[in-house]
């Protein structure tokens, strides 16, 4: 199996992106899209001058529980800068995102609770919430891991999507925002129930 289709099988479709659209930026933009991958793992990460985005974690589920998943993320760490990335609001039904979220929480990431995000998929035409995590060697403010996230979603997300998907993602402003009163939904909180 190729590491598309190890991303493709453990990712919900509302999630991928299209394997025509991940080679381009692996092409296209080699200066800040990369592919870790191994026997056991898929990594894929956008890399900036004064953040990290970590795009997709995949590690087999034979080599669960073996520290592989905690080696990519100090991997990650070692470079010195913010790392953000998206997860699923935790669904009950699913336990799976249940342990990622607990596994985020272990490795010392952070929930964004004053940014929103939400977009449509352009393979389902639903809309997708999703949470913000990061993690910070210098204690970034919200606001900071905010604009940093905007970046990534106009260079990484929305690169070409008219090309690869025949339609556009919604504008960065109608997907991200930033609301410092905005209530926490206690999704970490939840997992230490």
């Amino acid at each position: 199996m190729d590491w598309y289709e190890k991303l493709n099988q453990y990712f919900p479709v509302e999630e991928m992106k299209s394997q025509e659209h991940m080679e381009a930026l692996l092409k296209e933009k080699s200066d800040v899209y990369y592919k870790d991958e191994g026997e056991h793992h898929v990594l894929m990460y956008a890399e900036f001058n004064s953040f990290i985005f970590i795009d997709y974690v995949y590690v087999s589920s034979a080599s669960r529980g073996q520290g592989l998943g905690h080696q990519l993320i100090e991997k990650m760490k070692a470079k010195g800068k913010p790392i953000i990335l998206e997860v699923e609001p935790v669904d009950y039904d699913d336990t799976d995102s249940a342990k990622r979220l607990h596994f985020y929480q272990r490795e010392g990431f952070t929930h964004a609770q004053s940014i929103g995000y939400t977009r449509r998929s352009l393979a389902t035409n639903e809309t997708n919430p999703m949470e913000i995590l990061y993690w910070s060697p210098s204690d970034a403010s919200e606001e900071s891991i905010y604009e940093q996230m905007k970046r990534m979603y106009e260079e990484i997300h929305t690169y070409k999507d008219n090309e690869f998907y025949g339609r556009s993602y919604q504008p960065v402003d109608e997907v991200l925002t930033l609301d410092e009163d905005r209530e926490s939904d206690d999704i970490l909180k939840d997992l230490k129930k």
